[in-house]
């Protein structure tokens, strides 16, 4: 059977808005047809199970979050120090805000994960590979700080993104002064990220 990309796409992203909305129990492949528009019976063609339709979800999640080229480019002209960290992580911030379905998606893919060992194994690799290219990028640009500098920064901003997308109320004024959440932006790369590259001992 002839299968249309495109459609494919749209069902994928119908499976990010009720995965975020309805949690994995509410992954049906009819729930994705109401949720596209389209005949009942439709993702079933296209997917050959709840399994396959979420590691496509996992795919179109990490295309969807990721960071945009051009916005990335600009950014890469500022001077390599703790500030250009903070603006990489005010970035994340705006992106997960912008796609709050997409973030939430992926959070659920998480909690998924813990059910089903093949999609904890695959969403791991991929996940780890996220966070092995975070640190390529860091060492490769010369921002200040090694592995062990990303690596914290990465818990600090999962902690935030879980608390802002999920329980925003939890942060609010807890921090007297300090804005949710680009305040809390700044605490975290003004704790984690040095001043400036501490050299080899940081890796």
């Amino acid at each position: 059977m002839v299968r249309n990309p495109e459609r494919r796409a749209a069902l994928v992203d119908a499976g990010v808005e009720v995965l975020a909305r309805e949690g994995a129990r509410g992954l049906t492949f009819r729930a994705v047809d109401a949720e596209a528009g389209v005949p009942v019976g439709t993702a079933s063609n296209y997917f050959t199970g709840r399994d396959d339709l979420l590691r496509q979800i996992d795919i179109r999640l990490h295309e969807r979050l990721a960071p945009d080229p051009e916005v990335l480019a600009e950014l890469m002209k500022a001077p390599k120090d703790r500030a250009l960290v903070t603006a990489f992580m005010h970035d994340l911030m705006a992106r997960a805000q912008r796609d709050r379905t997409g973030y939430l998606a992926l959070m659920e893919m998480r909690l998924e994960s813990t059910r089903r060992p093949e999609l904890r194994a695959s969403f791991t690799k991929t996940v780890r590979a996220d966070l092995e290219q975070a640190m390529e990028f860091h060492r490769d640009a010369g921002l200040p700080g090694g592995d062990e500098t990303v690596t914290v920064l990465y818990l600090a901003m999962l902690g935030l993104l879980l608390e802002h997308l999920t329980l925003p109320g939890v942060l609010d004024g807890v921090l007297p002064g300090v804005s949710v959440p680009d305040g809390l932006v700044e605490r975290i790369a003004a704790t984690i990220v040095p001043e400036a590259d501490a050299g080899s001992g940081q890796r």
